[in-house]
């Protein structure tokens, strides 16, 4: 888990623009997807983010919140196909970062339902970017891609939280979610 954990620090900060996609013609639709939310660091910190907070919330909230997240994402992926307009896609996705961050530093506990509309609100956005940037990419392979990757990413956050003695968990998330926020600070100033 310490190895996964360093890699996964290592992929944020080495973490190159999202115009470094993998060509869907030569590597296909679904490896397409599955590297798209690993090539930004605005996507990568926001799925970390929903784990750590998940595990901070705890109970059924843990599996609860990233499926909401991916399930939502998915809803945001298909009104982009769709044509459907979405105002605010980049700036609504890097305020995402600074506030799952946040949600995780602050151990702010909601209800499960409460918790996966919160996620739900900013996986729309998440999955529309995916959706306007599918390019050649077959739509179901590279959505299963991106779906795949994301689970993931939130299971990433929660093992990190979850890697240690429970308490001492819930302090890794709170500091984790504390330096998400502020990546999304420094990712917003860019926006």
């Amino acid at each position: 888990m310490k190895r996964l954990s360093i890699a996964l620090i290592l992929s944020v900060v080495a973490a190159s623009p999202a115009f470094a996609h993998l060509n869907p013609a030569e590597h296909g639709s679904f490896a397409a997807g599955f590297s798209h939310p690993l090539f930004g660091a605005d996507h990568i910190l926001a799925m970390v983010g929903v784990g750590l907070w998940a595990f901070v919330v705890g109970g059924r909230a843990v599996w609860a919140i990233p499926l909401a997240f991916v399930a939502t994402m998915m809803l945001g992926f298909a009104a982009a196909l769709a044509g459907i307009g979405l105002p605010f896609v980049e700036p609504v996705i890097a305020a995402s970062v600074v506030v799952l961050g946040l949600l995780a530093l602050m151990a702010l506990q909601v209800p499960t339902p409460v918790g996966m509309a919160m996620v739900g609100f900013f996986a729309l956005f998440h999955g529309y970017a995916h959706g306007g940037e599918i390019g050649s990419a077959t739509s179901l392979p590279f959505m299963v891609g991106f779906a795949l990757a994301t689970a993931l990413l939130h299971a990433a956050g929660i093992g990190f939280a979850g890697n240690t003695l429970s308490h001492r968990g819930r302090i890794a998330a709170r500091i984790a979610g504390g330096l998400t926020a502020l990546a999304g600070l420094w990712l917003v100033a860019g926006v």
